[in-house]
């Protein structure tokens, strides 16, 4: 039932998310329809709080403006809500309202003041608060002015209050505090957005299949974790995959250098009802000005860009995430740059896994230095995965998975895994199904060898291949060719030979009967 639920609620949200889409590009109305839709349900979840508050003195919220003790009643339901939800929005300000008179008497009545007022008050609501950095902001990317919404005033309205009205229809079930069907609707939403984003959407969404991969790699043998973290974390679907593989996770962190990206991971965080205390996303570039610098994780996952530009300066060797391995990673290549920045974040007992391009196994230099070190030195590398090219939105290369531990429970060898030829090709993208996920975090799991598929390496083998790290050094894929026997394929030329000579005297034969010249 829970899977049908969901199914329409993705449909009937993806279906008003077009009424917007034929008016503005795929960036813009992303931002207009997830900021909505967070907007109605942080209403709903005002009105049903407010509601249970005031059960006893038999009031609803509705009936509260202009009773005889609004004010007093107004600053306590302010006072709990903040601590309880970490906004507060009176109840002329819900959704529902402003859906109403946008559409009373089926008429287009202006609401765009009224609405960027309540969406600014929700920020304002918070100031002062412990919530405050969690909603400051929220909503900047919901320009109501903007002229992407239409040309005249009345026309954004109309648009607008149609879009309004449309969400309002919909029963988004916050009641039932079992199911996560509209977090995982907005979470769907984002991917249907990702998918026709091309390359820009790599800056904000890690594919379900890769971040399945990655949150079940950290989570091998736990059932809880106190921390998880994700330093380039996007609109936050990696940290919410990880919960999924656990009973309980204490708190997440996060940091996004792109500030729309950073606004729609927390809405997504608050959208799957992880409570503001349980989150620290920040906006902020992580190379160069990590923001949880002392803490560590027992989680880390990430999928940073692919071989980005950083500053690489020199000043960044007296930083403990770089200074111990002696070398930076190139200017032109942050790849390493972000393994050192994790395993600097990562804690004793804690396991981090991360997504990057092939080049970061085998590239020579200053990465051959870093990988030396934490193979050498440290002996951290715990496992490396293969995957298909062109399961990324927006590049067709293929990628690898690291895998990285400080206590590791096999120290004298290293599993190498090579699933890139496991998918099924859908359309033009390659998508890894259940059975190929099942298959790699079994093998990672079981630490166990299969021909042509994974193999576990002694650390020693790897010296002497000079930390080269590239895959099928030692997983051996290559597939013999059938023999060919010669003498078989001569007689089959001599046999079309022959062939050949009579069909050319039949041909000629009918070019002689009809009296016409013989192509030959």
């Amino acid at each position: 039932m829970a899977a049908e639920q969901k199914q329409k609620l993705e449909q009937q949200l993806w279906n008003i998310a077009n009424t917007l889409r034929g008016k503005m590009d795929a960036d813009d109305f992303r931002d207009y329809i997830l900021g909505f839709i967070f907007y109605k349900y942080l209403s709903t979840k005002m009105d049903l709080y407010a509601n249970e508050i005031l059960k006893p003195d038999g009031l609803t919220f509705q009936e509260v403006e202009g009773h005889s003790d609004e004010a007093l009643l107004m600053q306590e339901l302010k006072s709990l809500a903040i601590d309880k939800l970490g906004f507060f929005l009176e109840p002329s300000e819900l959704f529902s309202e402003l859906a109403r008179r946008g559409n009373a008497g089926g008429k287009n009545n202006f609401i765009l003041g009224d609405l960027a007022k309540v969406l600014t008050h929700i920020e304002q609501s918070t100031m002062g608060t412990e919530s405050e950095e969690d909603f400051g902001n929220l909503f900047s990317d919901l320009d109501l002015t903007s002229h992407k919404l239409g040309k005249s005033e009345s026309d954004k309205n109309e648009l607008i209050v149609k879009v309004l009205v449309h969400l309002d229809e919909i029963d988004f079930d916050l009641e039932n505090v079992d199911s996560d069907v509209l977090g995982d609707a907005y979470e769907y939403l984002i991917g249907k957005f990702a998918s026709g984003a091309g390359k820009k959407a790599g800056e904000f969404y890690t594919p379900q299949q890769v971040s399945s991969i990655l949150a079940q790699l950290v989570t091998v043998g736990k059932d809880k974790l106190k921390s998880v973290y994700d330093p380039t974390c996007g609109s936050g679907s990696l940290l919410l995959r990880v919960a999924k593989e656990v009973k309980t996770v204490n708190a997440f962190f996060g940091q996004e250098m792109n500030p729309t990206t950073y606004n729609l991971c927390r809405m997504n965080m608050i959208m799957h009802d992880v409570h503001y205390k349980r989150f620290d996303i920040k906006n902020e570039d992580t190379l160069e000005r990590p923001q949880h610098y002392d803490m560590r994780f027992e989680a880390i996952v990430a999928n940073p860009p692919f071989s980005a530009n950083w500053s690489a300066s020199p000043l960044f060797m007296n930083d403990e995430r770089f200074s111990a391995y002696g070398k930076l990673a190139p200017s032109s290549k942050a790849d390493f740059a972000f393994v050192q920045h994790m395993v600097h974040q990562l804690d004793d007992n804690g396991t981090m896994a991360v997504v990057l391009p092939h080049g970061v196994l085998f590239r020579g230099g200053a990465e051959g230095h870093i990988r030396e070190y934490l193979i050498k030195d440290k002996n951290y590398l715990d496992a490396v995965i293969g995957l298909p090219a062109n399961i990324f939105y927006g590049t067709s290369i293929p990628t690898c998975i690291l895998v990285l531990k400080k206590r590791r429970e096999n120290p004298n060898d290293i599993l190498f895994i090579d699933a890139s030829q496991h998918f099924e090709k859908v359309k033009t993208q390659n998508v890894l199904r259940t059975e190929d996920i099942g298959k790699i975090i079994d093998t990672y799991k079981n630490r166990s060898t299969e021909e042509k598929y994974s193999h576990l390496v002694q650390t020693q083998f790897i010296v002497s291949q000079d930390y080269n790290l590239n895959i099928p050094r030692y997983v051996d894929t290559f597939e013999e060719e059938n023999t060919i026997d010669l003498k078989v394929i001569t007689d089959e030329l001599r046999e079309l030979a022959i062939f050949g000579k009579a069909t050319d005297t039949t041909i000629a034969d009918f070019c002689e009967e009809l009296g016409i010249e013989r192509p030959f």
